[in-house]
């Protein structure tokens, strides 16, 4: 089966500033891919640059297999893309917006549309133009969704959304990739694969629906992998010694953030092993608990690094 979305070696630079440094990347069909990363990290450009909307400095990007810069109308048709800011046509009725829409693809079902039209509670007869910020995301939701894609791409899709609407996209998300109890059904006909890559700075939704991570920093994929695979990677360690107060020097393999104040220490790790924590009292002569992070927690942590 094609490669939905893959990124090699990928480079893209603005007058000379490099914001993405040699990106590698590869979603695999049927995945829901989270990326992660701070604001200005180069989510959007990255995402731009695997669709074929930003040309790379270096590297390539392919989308089923096609160079993404020159994809073929039958690739296009099997993607749905919704950007940080839905562009529309002002002057268009709802209703219309999505007619016009749909009339570009052989695949459009105009039931599914109805539907989520019903769920978000789309005004059909408003006039796209005088539209809520919130309004005008989930419009381009739908218009993403409408012709069943292989391929979603979201770029920050809930960032406007009130809550019951990103609860009832998440459920809808959920339907799409077949983790569902109704999967297939509410959203749509379509046997193919879903794939998804859905880039979020709400951590929650993503250990919700995310089955893989990638975590953008510094212009490099950090992390990418199962959710399971980073929280077993990235832990919090405390020791507590047993004879007197600790160096402020403390060496602890892998820690990322450090801080001792007398007896007790506190280290982030980003490569926790099982034997770590005996390492560690054995050498320093200390008790070790280990904490568990969360990936808010995590992201937090490996960010401010």
């Amino acid at each position: 089966m094609t490669t939905p979305l893959e990124a090699r070696s990928l480079i893209k630079a603005f007058d000379g500033d490099a914001v993405l440094k040699g990106v590698d990347l590869t979603v695999e069909p049927g995945t829901v891919l989270g990326l992660l990363g701070k604001n200005g990290s180069g989510k959007s450009t990255l995402i731009k640059c695997l669709l074929g909307l930003l040309k790379p400095t270096a590297g390539e990007a392919f989308v089923f297999g096609e160079d993404a810069w020159s994809l073929s109308a039958a690739a296009k048709g099997r993607l749905g893309y919704v950007p940080q800011e839905v562009v529309t046509y002002p002057w268009m009725r709802v209703r219309q917006v999505i007619a016009y829409t749909g009339a570009f693809y052989p695949t459009w079902n105009q039931r599914l549309a109805d539907d989520l039209c019903r769920r978000w509670n789309l005004p059909l007869e408003q006039r796209a133009g005088v539209l809520s910020v919130g309004q005008l995301q989930t419009l381009g939701l739908v218009l993403a969704l409408g012709h069943e894609p292989e391929l979603l791409v979201l770029d920050e899709p809930v960032a406007s959304l009130d809550p019951s609407a990103r609860r009832e996209f998440l459920r809808i998300l959920i339907e799409i990739t077949g983790d569902g109890d109704d999967a297939g059904g509410r959203v749509g006909e379509s046997a193919r694969p879903r794939t998804v890559l859905f880039s979020t700075h709400i951590t929650s939704d993503l250990e919700r629906i995310a089955s893989r991570l990638a975590l953008l920093k510094d212009g490099a994929i950090a992390f990418e992998g199962e959710s399971d695979a980073l929280k077993e990677r990235v832990k919090r360690i405390r020791l507590t010694s047993r004879n007197g107060a600790l160096p402020t020097g403390i060496d602890i393999p892998g820690a990322i953030h450090t801080t001792v104040e007398g007896v007790l220490a506190e280290a982030t790790v980003t490569d926790f092993t099982p034997d770590l924590p005996a390492r560690l009292a054995a050498e320093n002569n200390v008790d070790v608990a280990v904490v568990d992070l969360n990936l808010e927690e995590i992201f937090v942590e490996m960010h401010d690094e």
